[in-house]
């Protein structure tokens, strides 16, 4: 049973909602995230990364950028840019993304429900990753990034959100790559307790998106007990903000890979090696995604091919079975020598919103050759949480990425 509870969200005014909203902090390098903020200066950016108000040999890690960020929120609270709700609700959080809607709710999730495997995880964090956000919750003294976590779908919440989609939205913004964001508020108690129950009688939540936020939230929340160790577990350091959206309306798209060299082997050596490990064909250059779950497209030398992985090695194991698993276990670690994905610097990583065209500019220019990946599924996903197990890195791309700055939560 899963705790997710309202809260008093710290949130923009209605008139700088769409100023401030901004993508989450780790899609940019440090460069990209500057000149961000120089082009919107009410950018949340310049809090979730508030090394971009700072010169260049501050680095990113400075103690004084935590407590910078820290300023900027508290100075914005103040000067009435944000506002805080005076009860606790839900929020409905509607993103819609060349047509096709997802609507979630933001809340607070449980660190219990976290470190008891209520809520799942599906990949592994790294520290210092962990690290930086750790520092930013703590010195913030707030949690300003969501969680995007995912449930399946409920009847009797789909039912509030449907009957208070009806009334005027809260906020209603069209951001500059094109996602319109819509909130509403849920704050008559009837619902707010319909919701509540609902969320309880779940028997599993799992993170789709934002493992090292949640991971540092938690470890906050840990902190904060030991701090305090009178604590009733109903404090807010108890519970992390989240997003949660049902299976049914995600969409994960897929997350492709570049090879930077061929191992020493020549383009024609190559192909003739990845003929023998799956069946290769030359793809019509005017559809070149793959179709279906166990095929991929390759590029190379300036030709794609259609790869298909043969059924004797099929698995219906939930991690092994994954095609990223099957390509990497049966050429990338073999036959290119790329033992370690996370850390090999001969693999990149390019998520599918950048489209077929991109795979195809890195081969022309830094790469040697591209795979196009056939989407994760989202219950694929939830067959490794449910047993325990992690996918391999970079198995997952979902979009509509959730803006930073729309819901902030207090500690």
């Amino acid at each position: 049973m899963a705790r997710i509870k309202p809260f008093s969200a710290i949130r923009p005014n209605q008139e700088k909602a769409d100023k401030i909203a901004a993508l989450p902090y780790d899609v940019y390098n440090r460069r990209e995230a500057k000149e961000a903020v120089e082009r919107n200066p009410e950018s949340f950016l310049k809090i979730d990364r508030a090394e971009t108000q700072m010169g260049d040999e501050v680095d990113t890690y400075d103690p004084k950028v935590y407590q910078k960020a820290h300023d900027t929120l508290w100075n914005m609270v103040e000067d009435g840019a944000f506002v805080k709700e005076e009860t606790n609700c839900y929020y409905i959080y509607e993103l819609t993304m060349d047509g096709r809607i997802q609507t979630g709710i933001a809340a607070c999730a449980s660190i219990d429900d976290y470190e008891r495997g209520v809520i799942k995880k599906h990949e592994n964090t790294r520290a210092e990753k962990e690290q930086d956000r750790i520092n930013h919750v703590n010195i913030c003294n707030a949690q300003t990034g969501p969680i995007f976590l995912a449930y399946r779908s409920n009847p009797t919440i789909n039912a509030v959100v449907d009957v208070v989609k009806k009334k005027e939205s809260l906020y209603d913004f069209v951001s500059e790559d094109r996602i319109r964001h819509k909130v509403w508020v849920i704050s008559e108690q009837a619902q707010i307790d319909a919701v509540e129950a609902a969320f309880a009688s779940i028997g599993e939540i799992y993170i789709a998106d934002g493992h090292h936020r949640a991971a540092s939230a938690v470890r906050v929340g840990q902190m904060r007990r030991e701090e305090n160790p009178d604590y009733t577990g109903n404090e807010e350091f108890n519970f992390f903000l989240s997003v949660l959206f049902p299976d049914e309306q995600l969409m994960i798209m897929d997350y492709n890979r570049v090879i930077k060299d061929l191992n020493g082997m020549s383009e024609t050596a190559f192909l003739d090696k990845v003929s023998e490990i799956f069946q290769v064909e030359p793809l019509d250059v005017q559809n070149v995604k793959p179709e279906k779950k166990g095929e991929f497209s390759m590029y190379l030398a300036g030709t794609w091919y259609k790869c298909r992985i043969r059924p004797e090695d099929c698995t219906d194991d939930p991690v092994e079975g994954l095609d990223v698993s099957l390509l990497q276990k049966k050429l990338l670690s073999p036959v290119l020598g790329i033992k370690d994905p996370k850390t090999d610097s001969r693999i990149d990583f390019v998520g599918g919103i950048r489209g077929m065209e991109e795979l195809k500019r890195r081969c022309e220019t830094d790469c040697a050759a591209a795979f196009a990946m056939y989407p994760t599924s989202i219950q694929e996903l939830f067959a490794v949480a449910d047993a325990g197990l992690l996918m391999p890195p970079k198995s997952t791309w979902f979009e509509p990425k959730l803006r930073s700055g729309i819901f902030i939560h207090a500690l």
